[in-house]
């Protein structure tokens, strides 16, 4: 698997409007994450550039305005930041996990028939 960038929480924000959205411009992630955080515009731009740095993104002049796509596939850095933390916290063991969440009522009724559900998909399949 290759390595992905480190990404922070902030530039995470920035990462999934263009998941979401891409190709997107500068003006159109920027009025999106205005509305739903507190940063400025330039706090927005330093984001985008830094991703952009990072190898995250990935950037193209139309005219006078800069259009963005993603580099890096949101279902394969989401699966490594959850490795990353499944791995860290309780020693790769997503029982040991899902048991810690449960224990402190962490997981609603909907989230463990969600679970189940997934489960009875993935034996359906023939998955460990």
């Amino acid at each position: 698997m290759k390595s992905l960038p480190q990404i922070s929480e902030a530039e995470f924000e920035v990462m999934k409007i263009v998941w979401k959205h891409a190709p997107i411009n500068t003006n159109e992630i920027t009025d999106r994450l205005v509305k739903t955080t507190a940063w400025s515009p330039k706090t927005i731009q330093t984001l985008i550039k830094r991703l952009v740095t990072k190898g995250a993104l990935a950037y193209e002049k139309q005219s006078r305005v800069f259009v963005y796509t993603p580099l890096v596939d949101e279902k394969e850095y989401i699966g490594q930041e959850s490795s990353s933390f499944l791995n860290r916290f309780y020693n790769g063991h997503i029982a040991a996990m899902l048991s810690a969440y449960i224990d402190n009522d962490k997981l609603s009724e909907d989230e463990i028939r969600e679970l189940r559900a997934l489960l009875a998909k993935d034996s359906d399949k023939g998955g460990h």
